[in-house]
């Protein structure tokens, strides 16, 4: 919770919910048992699962938008220095996650990408962008990042260029990081975070800086919710307009995706803001705020946490399993059933996490990376 009046008490709360629905969706007790709401869409389309990475990335911009006012919003050493460190950490972190606990793994397999590794390349290149280009013109850089990117995957994919096995995203990605490196759940090397589709996903980065300014340094009154409703409703509406011959596609972060996304993850806000921040009603988000104060460390730790479970084994009868899997099939199946164990499953290990993160909030520290 904001403890001075220059911490917007909504972005706190908007960014623990991203980032306690980020956990549940990504550990569910049972990937055969997990309900419809609770998964991405299998290609083409958005449900509210697809919703949590472009809202984290949107609230990676607002709060950049905070941090960046210690530097005039302007590219200085200081500035400069301060993007290279934490794009750096957090691209380290991502890769570590990728390797823990198995440090002797085949480093020739090692998948490079991931949601840290793009956090960081989208923050590297919109805190350039958004430091060296004037706000005013922002949204004209917003279009032609997602205009030259619609561009490019139209006319240089082939007879069906937003295909699983013919999109540009992968050749790309095929040609610079190899087969090797990349993710293949999709039954193919395909990567959801591949190397071009970073940058449609620095533009949600953008347009989170953007939207950062108007709550920034707007009063916490009804005109500026007014005005985050009508920008989010305009970007959704645009984004579904486009989606008419540009698909709205997560893996692709398609350039329709981005601005459906970010004018949902506006309204979000506006939302949240008018309760927390206009309304001054702050209680209902404690819970939220407290994931909110150390977001990336949480997600850090619910990574580590879920790799430990997968690798501590426990026996069972003349048989192994996992502590993950020990504690579903043992636990949640035998308490809730499966689709119902597999949920609580995930809400358990999300509040897990939350116990550590209140440790944390309590002591005042907050994990900068």
């Amino acid at each position: 919770m904001a403890k001075s009046s220059s911490r917007l008490v909504s972005l706190d709360i908007l960014r623990g919910m991203t980032v306690a629905f980020m956990i549940i969706v990504n550990t569910p007790g049972s990937w055969d048992h997990v309900y419809p709401i609770l998964r991405h869409s299998s290609w083409n389309g958005c449900t509210p699962t697809d919703l949590v990475f472009p809202f984290f990335l949107f609230i990676v911009g607002i709060s950049m938008w905070y941090s960046m006012k210690n530097y005039s919003h302007e590219l200085t050493g200081g500035s400069v220095w301060r993007i290279i460190r934490r794009t750096a950490t957090i691209f380290i972190l991502g890769l570590f996650l990728a390797i823990f606990p198995y440090f002797k793994m085949d480093y020739s397999t090692l998948r490079i990408m991931g949601v840290l590794q793009r956090i960081a390349l989208a923050y590297l290149i919109s805190s350039i962008i958004c430091l060296a280009i004037k706000r005013d013109y922002l949204w004209i850089v917003i279009a032609v990042i997602l205009l030259v990117y619609w561009a490019l995957m139209a006319f240089l994919g082939g007879s069906d260029p937003f295909s699983l096995s013919g999109n540009l995203v992968r050749k790309v990605d095929l040609a610079i990081l190899g087969s090797k490196h990349m993710y293949t759940g999709f039954g193919i090397p395909f990567d959801p975070e591949g190397l071009l589709s970073t940058l449609p996903a620095a533009a949600t980065v953008i347009t989170g800086y953007y939207i950062g300014e108007i709550v920034g340094k707007g009063s916490a009154n009804g005109p500026t919710v007014l005005k985050l409703i009508f920008t989010g409703a305009a970007a959704t509406g645009l984004g579904l307009l486009w989606s008419m011959v540009f698909p709205i596609n997560k893996p692709l972060w398609t350039s329709s995706y981005v601005l459906y996304t970010a004018g949902i993850a506006t309204g979000a806000l506006a939302l949240v803001y008018l309760i927390a921040d206009v309304l001054k009603f702050k209680a209902w988000g404690a819970f939220f705020s407290v994931f909110g104060t150390n977001a990336l460390f949480s997600y850090f730790l619910a990574g580590v946490w879920t790799e430990m479970l997968l690798f501590v084994k426990v026996p069972v009868g003349a048989m192994k399993m996992s502590l993950y899997e020990w504690f579903y099939e043992k636990v949640c199946v035998n308490i809730a059933g499966n689709i119902n164990g597999s949920l609580m499953f995930a809400l358990v290990q999300m509040l897990i996490i939350w116990g550590v993160a209140l440790i944390l909030y309590r002591k005042k520290i907050m994990i900068r990376f």
